[in-house]
């Protein structure tokens, strides 16, 4: 059997998080999710996901720091990361961040899903 694909959520909003892992686990992907980025290449190192979402206002390093972070390391900067904001200059931030693509809330379920499968061909 096929391994699951993986997706690391992060975002400060419980329901935003519920409803991604219902989503994608609906959609067959393994999902983890955070509240925070402390630690940041401690929580990715340890699930290696195949995909992530950076929500900009995050506790503790912020959605720019946090991805830079990754982006940075030799070991997880392959890892495509979705910058995901209500912000209006999402896009910008996407790329102050060095991620891989964006994601503007509120979504919807199409586009959450087409990004996913772009990203994990």
């Amino acid at each position: 059997m096929e391994t699951k694909k993986r997706v690391l959520v992060f975002d400060d909003d419980k329901d935003i998080l519920e409803i991604c892992t219902y989503i994608l686990e609906e959609a067959g992907y393994e999902i983890k999710t955070s509240e925070n980025a402390r630690n940041i290449e401690e929580q990715v190192g340890s699930f290696m996901p195949n995909l992530i979402f950076m929500d900009n206002w995050l506790p503790d390093l912020g959605g720019i720091t946090a991805t830079q972070t990754l982006k940075n390391n030799p070991t997880l900067k392959n890892i495509p990361v979705i910058y995901f904001s209500a912000n209006t200059d999402i896009e910008k931030l996407a790329n102050q961040a060095g991620a891989d693509s964006y994601l503007a809330k509120p979504f919807d379920i199409t586009d959450l899903e087409e990004i996913v499968k772009t990203h994990l061909i």
